[in-house]
């Protein structure tokens, strides 16, 4: 398996760490994999909506105060 492409969006707030995400995932293939790193805490809850809504697969979820980090697979176009 390949190494998910990293997208950093530390500092970044809401909405601006979904919207990044979309487009990163739109550069991608169905099945790549993307790493986001966030310290938005609205990212805990609005990245795995973003994923439910889009179709694609939240393979995990990782949160600490703050900081967190998604690991997401590319649903198909």
């Amino acid at each position: 398996m390949s190494e998910p492409t990293s997208l950093d969006l530390k500092g970044l707030k809401c909405p601006l760490p979904v919207l990044k995400t979309r487009k990163a995932l739109a550069s991608l293939k169905p099945g790549d994999r993307l790493m986001v790193l966030t310290t938005d805490p609205m990212a805990a809850i609005d990245i795995p909506h973003f994923c439910n809504e889009a179709g694609h697969t939240l393979e995990d979820k990782q949160t600490d105060g703050e900081s967190g980090s998604f690991l997401i697979r590319k649903g198909t176009d």
